[in-house]
């Protein structure tokens, strides 16, 4: 080309500098032209040198943006930072047409082995690089700098938010959409944006100097080193790109000795870089990303579009409200453009942005409300896409077996939230839960269990899954315990077992051991919870350590796991609660009573649940492990030294397993609720007998029901402010309907009267003889739901049988 143009003015002075902004659809636009008018003889691109080898493969039909460089500290793998690069990334536009063209593509920033030595300060990187083209809004301050340059050089800037209020706009975003997203790149002389910008990035590095990012100076002189490197190579056919901020540093005159001085003395350590799998939704800057940006679905949109971006944008915005079954219509799509389009003209912009199309969206296509606007931010503003590297890529052996895995049991990494229903009766299903449960205990949180909406059988589980870009990190730390899923988790459970603190830590860990399939480690963690076991005398530790294990128990039967080693443990354990319980309970304080009856009812549960497990097993001296625990709950039932909410809780237990008759629990209501006992003890006895669910048993119960609404009318009212919190808290845990109707038969009283209730005659809940009013009144219904009204001629003969029904 002439050298009348910008580029052959710029040769005169040095390489072609292309400042860009990351992460800038405009910004590749107009590299992509700037390359291809200049044809350079290699480019050079800010970014950890470490990954010249890696930058091959991004030509691999398998490499999809977004990807991330991912460099970590070979004997730290936490120590980690990130290069993410979507496909609207001038970087990685710079990567494709450099492989395109045959031509060598290099990168120039700072070593990824200095890096992360640096120690963490608030300018250090946050996900690799602070990128320093005006993305990372560090604001420019509130102190009063007017007259003192040397402090407004050490302010902290964000390059773009002072050009844009330069320009007069509040908001960067916009300004920068206005002078380059719309604007496109130069059609007559392609470097003439660089130029501009160039001269804007000086102007701000007069003033304020490195922007309170002193870091900024080592990372430019290794860049400036590189440069003359490349140009003793190549001549003058350099061309780089990196940010725009950085463009006044490198044309910068200065010496090789002096840029060298600023390198040394860096710390290091010893690093390793791979590609990684990146997603939109970490380019945010919601996520932390210093580089970030707002919206990289609609940048990405813009980049992507051959022409009328609003209109596809629009378009596309109609599709996934109609997928939500929303009424968008054509006629919508086309008036929405117009109304961006009008409201650009109205505020001086050259075409719709942002704000304009997502204005014109919620006006015309969701009736003013921001529900699903939200939706639409969420799923196209942000987006959930999810890159790709290939499998060439370098990858510690633990990401390899794990990508094997993937693949295996074809559960594909998604960035997308999803839920997983697994039935582990099906062998793949199986495999897919113990995967992820080793994964979880590796400290690898791809998936996290969720409730049920179906069956809550142990053959039934439920997962939340979701990938991170960070999980990556976690697979390289967890590297340290073995090369495979199945050999990590091993060695991990059971460096858990013999350092953990707690009995219901190693319990747990048993557990996990079952969920995960881990039979190897089976036996280390079961020989540390027998030794912890017989060592551990207190009860709440015991009564902790009992459910997990009872569970750990179960899961033998669905997942074919041999259990045998822990069913001696548990009965054990059981007995070890059944003789320190009644003891363990006296002398205690409020909280700490609410909190062995919630031990009791878990030991209940465990108990139960125990039992069932092991009456196929040959009796080995375990005998009968529900008649003893409800021998200890009479005990606590019976004692007076036990504090109220526990004994309460005893006696309910008791009644719900039919070995309490309701004439003997209501006589030791009774007891409990006579005017010699305190009613602080009688209240808190109440909240344990009714409390969790017990608002059905007063509901069927009037007998017990009057006891307590007779006991409550004669609580002494100096008193009964300190009743009330215990009660308002036992009853508000009742649903509505149950409240509700607990409410009416107290209004009623016994008999249908007003008053105190009494107890009653004959069964609870029932009169003396069936009341036909009320069994008419739902004969319509049982016949409507047997479909009898059909056969008119025996209609006769089924309401005889239905009134007893009714009844």
């Amino acid at each position: 080309m002439s050298d009348d143009s910008t580029w052959g003015r710029a040769r005169a002075s040095g390489p072609l500098l292309l400042g860009v902004r990351h992460h800038g659809p405009g910004s590749a636009r107009a590299v992509r032209a700037a390359l291809e008018a200049a044809r350079p003889g290699v480019v050079l691109i800010e970014g950890p040198p470490e990954a010249d080898a890696l930058i091959p493969l991004a030509a691999d039909p398998d490499m999809r943006p977004p990807v991330a460089l991912l460099g970590h500290a070979v004997d730290e793998p936490g120590r980690s930072a990130f290069w993410p690069l979507a496909e609207f990334s001038p970087e990685w536009v710079a990567i494709r047409w450099a492989l395109e063209q045959g031509i060598p593509a290099r990168f120039i920033d700072l070593p990824a082995t200095h890096t992360l030595a640096w120690e963490a300060e608030p300018e250090a990187p946050s996900d690799g690089d602070d990128k320093g083209d005006g993305d990372d809004k560090g604001g420019e301050g509130d102190a009063d700098t007017e007259g003192d340059p040397g402090a407004v050089r050490d302010l902290r800037v964000d390059p773009l938010a002072v050009l844009a209020e330069t320009a007069g706009y509040d908001d960067p975003e916009r300004w920068w959409e206005d002078v380059v997203e719309h604007r496109g790149p130069g059609r007559s002389d392609p470097f003439a944006p660089f130029a501009a910008l160039e001269e804007a990035m000086t102007a701000l590095r007069e003033r304020y100097g490195v922007g309170g990012r002193p870091r900024d100076l080592v990372r430019e002189a290794h860049m400036r080193l590189q440069v003359r490197a490349a140009r003793k190579e190549f001549g003058d056919a350099v061309a780089v790109v990196c940010g725009a901020w950085h463009v006044p540093a490198l044309r910068e005159k200065t010496t090789v000795t002096a840029d060298r001085a600023l390198l040394k003395g860096l710390p290091k350590v010893k690093a390793d870089l791979t590609w990684v799998p990146w997603t939109h939704r970490r380019l945010a800057r919601s996520s932390g990303y210093g580089a970030g940006i707002d919206s990289p679905g609609w940048y990405g949109h813009l980049f992507r579009a051959p022409d009328r971006p609003v209109e596809r944008w629009l378009t596309k915005v109609a599709g996934l409200l109609r997928e939500e079954d929303r009424v968008v219509s054509s006629a919508h799509v086309i008036e929405a453009v117009r109304l961006a389009e009008t409201l650009a003209a109205m505020r001086g912009r050259p075409l719709p942005g942002l704000s304009e199309t997502t204005d014109a969206v919620r006006a015309v296509m969701c009736d003013g409300s921001d529900v699903p606007l939200a939706l639409v931010h969420d799923l196209l503003v942000v987006g959930d896409v999810l890159g790709e590297v290939p499998e060439a890529a370098p990858a510690v052996p633990l990401q390899r077996d794990l990508a094997r895995e993937q693949r295996r049991l074809r559960l594909r990494p998604e960035a997308l939230e999803r839920e997983l229903e697994l039935d582990l009766r099906k062998e793949t299903d199986a495999g897919r839960s113990r995967l992820l449960h080793r994964l979880r205990l590796l400290g690898v949180g791809w998936g996290e269990p969720a409730e049920s909406r179906g069956s809550t059988g142990t053959f039934r589980e439920t997962w939340r899954l979701r990938w991170e870009p960070e999980l990556s990190v976690r697979i390289a730390e967890a590297g340290v315990w073995g090369t495979t899923v199945l050999a990590a988790a091993t060695a991990r459970a059971e460096a858990e077992a013999t350092s953990a603190g707690a009995l219901a830590e190693v319990t747990a860990l048993a557990e996990h051991c079952l969920l995960a399939g881990l039979p190897d480690a089976l036996p280390v963690v079961m020989r540390v919870l027998a030794d912890r076991a017989a060592l551990d005398s207190d009860v709440g530790h015991l009564a902790q350590a009992l459910p997990a294990l009872v569970r750990s128990l179960r899961y033998g039967d669905v997942r074919g796991t041999d259990t045998g080693a822990l069913a001696g443990v548990a009965a054990g354990l059981a007995e070890r609660v059944f003789v320190g319980l009644p003891p363990a309970c006296t002398a205690l304080d409020a909280d700490a009573a609410e909190e062995m009856r919630g031990h009791v009812d878990a030991v209940h549960g465990a108990v139960g649940l125990l039992a069932e497990t092991l009456a196929g097993t040959p009796d080995t001296g375990r005998g009968d492990l529900r008649g003893r625990w409800r021998s200890v709950l009479r005990t606590l039932a019976l004692r007076d030294t036990v504090p109220g909410v526990v004994r309460g809780r005893a006696v309910r237990l008791l009644l719900d397993d039919g070995e309490l008759g309701p004439e003997e629990a209501a006589r030791l209501m009774g007891l409990v609720l006579s005017p010699g006992t305190p009613p602080a003890d009688a209240a808190a006895w109440i909240e344990g007998f009714v409390g969790g669910g017990g608002g059905m048993l007063l509901v069927h119960d009037e007998r017990l029901l009057g006891l307590v609404d007779t006991w409550l009318t004669t609580v002494p009212a100096e008193a009964f402010t300190d009743v009330l919190p215990l009660l308002r808290r036992t009853f508000s845990a009742y649903e509505p309907g149950v409240r509700r109707t607990l409410g009416e038969l107290v209004r009623r009283g016994p008999g249908g009267t007003t008053g105190s209730a009494a107890p009653a005659a004959g069964p609870p809940g029932f009169a003396d003889e069936p009341d036909t009013e009320r069994a008419d009144a739902v004969l319509p219904v049982v016949r409507l739901l047997l479909g009898l009204d059909a056969e008119p001629e025996n209609a006769a003969t089924h309401d005889n049988n239905l009134a007893g029904v009714g009844t």
